[in-house]
């Protein structure tokens, strides 16, 4: 996973905009260097000439970080990534698994917030309209759909994700016999012609424990730290951090006493406090058992 990490990341990296490269490309927002510039109380356009590469560096990763991750990670536990393919029964689609009879598909998002109300009514009518022909093509008699969330908890959710099940719901035909039902729950599971359906909201850890076991999450945090940052020598003095919890967050004595090392070097560990908080709504001693859990392997 790490290997594949790296190859991708590093393809992605030679296709982001330079700070050579032509301005007319940025596509910038003209309200948005007005506002920053406001901001920073800058007087000339040289000064926020520094500001702008870095900007649309972090725009384009947001747009491409999660595909990346999911073409990786799905075929290490199994899955098929869908090819991206507009106007087909399977679009909605980001990966699959086939089992017997039973077909399990999701469709992920990089974060808890990115869906609006019209997204996820789309989301929902799609499911309940293809989910017979997703099982028809893989000869499927039961389907076990998940919006997936790659980071965030439900805590986190701005609740659209769940309107993708109310949306399920209110698209399934009168009499439709349903087995559990949406309300005050992140699933559905009904029958149709015959056809055994369930759709989940999966988030964050929810997500990676379904794809891949307990530890899915650390393992992919890991690799992503090996493949992504580089190893120094501890420092004697902690920084002053500009963000007001950051200092808190990386707090290394939450971490079990003996911590295997051998895994991340030392100067790693703030990495792992720093993607494991994307996960969670606090430190707690659960995810103080997740981490000794991959301390021990």
């Amino acid at each position: 996973m790490e290997t594949a990490f790296r190859r991708k990341i590093e393809t992605h990296l030679q296709s982001l905009p330079a700070a050579e490269a032509s301005f007319q490309k940025f596509s910038t927002s003209p309200f948005v260097l007005m506002f920053y510039s406001k901001k920073r109380n800058y007087s000339h356009v040289s000064e926020i000439e520094s500001d702008i590469v870095p900007a649309k560096v972090f725009s384009s990763m947001e747009t491409s970080a999660g595909r990346m991750v999911e073409e990786v990670v799905l075929p290490i536990y199994g899955w098929e990534v869908v090819p991206s393919g507009m106007h087909s029964v399977e679009s909605l689609l980001d990966g699959r698994k086939v089992g017997g009879d039973d077909l399990c598909a999701v469709t992920l998002k990089s974060g808890p917030r990115c869906l609006n109300d019209e997204m996820a009514q789309n989301i929902g009518r799609d499911v309940a309209t293809n989910v017979r022909a997703w099982a028809a093509s893989h000869g499927a008699h039961t389907v076990d759909f998940t919006y997936g969330v790659l980071y965030g908890t439900k805590k986190q959710s701005n609740k659209k994700d769940w309107h993708v099940l109310r949306s399920i719901a209110e698209a399934l035909p009168a009499g439709t016999p349903v087995h559990n039902s949406h309300r005050r729950a992140w699933c559905i599971g009904y029958e149709r012609d015959g056809l055994h359906v369930t759709a989940t909201v999966r988030i964050g850890i929810d997500w990676w424990r379904y794809l891949g076991g307990e530890n899915a999450w650390l393992e992919v945090c890991v690799a992503l730290i090996r493949a992504c940052v580089t190893p120094a020598a501890p420092r004697d003095v902690q920084p002053r951090y500009t963000i007001a919890d950051l200092g808190t967050i990386l707090d290394l004595s939450s971490l079990p006493a003996g911590y295997n090392v051998s895994l991340l070097q030392e100067s790693q560990l703030e990495w792992l406090l720093f993607l494991a908080r994307h996960f969670c709504d606090g430190f707690t001693a659960e995810l103080g058992r997740a981490f000794g859990g991959l301390g021990r392997t």
